[in-house]
C-alpha cells in the first residue's frame, strides 16, 4: 500500500462556554483547527488532527501546523501508512523538532492500519481496558465563586474528576483552590494545574496554602528545576505537563522522582507512535497519566479515547475529551461523552469519517 494523496483541511470550532482561559492571561474564544487527510492506492483513507492551544501555550500554533504540513506531506507520497514507527521516523528525517506538525500524520497512519487490518486503534495500541473512560473536565480561569458553580454544575452532569485553571495571581488562587474543594464529594479529583504561570516563590506559597486540601498540584512553574523544587517541598500528589514532550524528559523525571502523574498529550509528544511508548515505560514504572491532546475537535477525541481506551485503569489519572467542548461537530462516527464518561469506537480504525459539507474543500493538497 502507498500514500497517493494528502488533503490538509482547516476548521473552527468555537466553544460552547464562549471562552477558555487559563494562566497569563491567556484565553480562547474559537480553536483554529486542521484536520489531515491521508488517501492510498488501495482506496483506504486515514484522518488526524490536530489543534494547539493558541499561540502562547506550547511552541506551536495553528497556521504554523499548516505550513509545517505542506513542507513534510510531498515527501510522504509513495510511503506505506501501514507501518506508522517507519513513517514517523522518516518525518523526523525530513523536520527536526515541530512535534506537533508530525501529530496528525502519525494518526491518520494509525487510523489506516486500523482498518487495514480490521481492528479499532485500541486494539493496536494494546487492547481495550475496562468498558468506559472516567472523563475529568476542565475549569476555566475565572472568580472563585464561578470556578466553584461550574464544578458543582458538571458534578450534576457525572462528572468526578476536575482540572482547575490557575497559575495567576496566588491569593486569589489560593481562594479558587479552596472554594473549589469545599464543592467536592466523597471520590471526586481535583487537580489545581498552574500551565506553568507561578514562580517557584508564588507555587511554594500555594503549596503552603493549601497543604490541608485532597489537591492534586500539576505544572506549577515554567522551569524543570523550579517544578522539581516545588514536589521536592510539598507532600500533594504532582504532575508534570509541559515540561515533559518527549520520551528523554520523561526518563529523566522518572529518574529524579519528579512527578506522580505525567500528561501525554498526542500532539505535543508527535502523535500516537512516541504517545503509545511513553504510556508503556509509565504503566512499568507505576506513573499514572492524563492522557489527552492540546485541543481539538472529533477527530482528536477519537484518537485521545483509543489510546486511553487501550491503557490499563489503574494508570489513568483523567482523560478528556474535546468534541463535547465545542459547538462544531464534523466527524461522524466521533466518541461522544455521557455522564462523564467516553467509549472508543468498535469499528476498525479510529471509527470517524469525515463531514466534507462541514469542512468544505481542502485548503491545501498534495498528489502523486
Amino acid at each position: 500500500m502507498k500514500i497517493t494523496a494528502i488533503n490538509i483541511y482547516q476548521i473552527d470550532l468555537p466553544l460552547h462556554e464562549g471562552r477558555y482561559a487559563w494562566s497569563g492571561g491567556n484565553s480562547v474564544d474559537v480553536f483554529d483547527s486542521t484536520v489531515v487527510e491521508i488517501e492510498t492506492d488501495a482506496g483506504i483513507s486515514g484522518v488526524g488532527e490536530i489543534c494547539p492551544l493558541g499561540p502562547a501555550y506550547l511552541p506551536a500554533y495553528a497556521a504554523g501546523a499548516r505550513t509545517g504540513l505542506q513542507e513534510l506531506a510531498p515527501g510522504l507520497l509513495g510511503l506505506d501508512p501501514t507501518r506508522p514507527m517507519q513513517v514517523s521516523h522518516h518525518l523526523d528525517q525530513c523536520l527536526r523538532g515541530h512535534n506537533y506538525v508530525k501529530s496528525p500524520l502519525d494518526i491518520a497512519c494509525w487510523d489506516i492500519l486500523g482498518k487495514v487490518t480490521g481492528q479499532p486503534v485500541c486494539h493496536l495500541l494494546g487492547g481495550r481496558y475496562g468498558d468506559a473512560i472516567e472523563l475529568y473536565r476542565a475549569i476555566s480561569q475565572a472568580s472563585p465563586d464561578d470556578m466553584a458553580e461550574r464544578c458543582r454544575q458538571y458534578q450534576a452532569e457525572g462528572y468526578t474528576r476536575f482540572q482547575l485553571k490557575v497559575g495567576g495571581d496566588p491569593d486569589t488562587d489560593i481562594d479558587r483552590i479552596h472554594a473549589c474543594a469545599a464543592v467536592m464529594r466523597r471520590g471526586d479529583t481535583l487537580v489545581a494545574d498552574a500551565n506553568t504561570g507561578w514562580t517557584q516563590h508564588a507555587a511554594m506559597r500555594v503549596a503552603a496554602a493549601i497543604a490541608g486540601l485532597d489537591v492534586t498540584i500539576e505544572q506549577p512553574c515554567a522551569a524543570y528545576a523550579s517544578c522539581l523544587q516545588v514536589r521536592r517541598a510539598t507532600a500533594r500528589p504532582f504532575v508534570l505537563d509541559e515540561s515533559v514532550d518527549g520520551m528523554a524528559w520523561l526518563l529523566q523525571g522518572l529518574a529524579d522522582g519528579a512527578m506522580d502523574v505525567v500528561n501525554i498529550k498526542i500532539g505535543k509528544v508527535g502523535g500516537l507512535t512516541r504517545a503509545h511508548r511513553m504510556r508503556d515505560v509509565c504503566v512499568e514504572s507505576g506513573i499514572a497519566m492524563t492522557l489527552e491532546d492540546t485541543w481539538g475537535g472529533d477527530v482528536a477525541t477519537a484518537a485521545i479515547a483509543h489510546l486511553a481506551h487501550s491503557t490499563p485503569e489503574a494508570a489513568r489519572f483523567s482523560v478528556t475529551d474535546f468534541n463535547s467542548y465545542v459547538t462544531q461537530p464534523f466527524a461522524p462516527g466521533a466518541p461522544q461523552r455521557m455522564d462523564g464518561q467516553l467509549v472508543a469506537s468498535a469499528a476498525p480504525g479510529l471509527g470517524v469519517t469525515l463531514d466534507y459539507a462541514v469542512l468544505g474543500a481542502p485548503v491545501w493538497r498534495t498528489a502523486t
